[in-house]
């Protein structure tokens, strides 16, 4: 494990510093992270591509032990809004 720890405003920042995002909402518990992602873009990618893209911020983390489990769900903002009530923000 490594020595330093990461919060919930670490792994935001991670992930606002690499894709521009409409939302983001993270719920981190110490070592099992659960992330809902709203931007347009992903109604242009892949599933894959759609995890891989929230995925690749976080790997140095995940590489160093300080996050273990990784929980991706993404939507469009158009998919936010009709969905949002089953998915709401941790």
């Amino acid at each position: 494990m490594a020595d330093t720890t990461i919060e919930v405003a670490d792994i935001e920042q991670l992930i606002k510093q690499a894709v521009e995002l409409d939302e983001l909402h993270v719920k981190f518990d110490g070592s099992q992270c659960v992330i809902i992602a709203v931007a347009d873009i992903f109604g242009e990618l892949s599933r894959v591509k759609k995890q891989q893209l929230i995925y690749a911020p976080l790997k140095d983390a995940i590489n160093q032990g300080q996050i273990h489990a990784v929980s991706i769900k993404t939507f469009t903002t158009e998919q936010w809004q009709r969905d949002k009530m089953f998915n709401l923000p941790l």
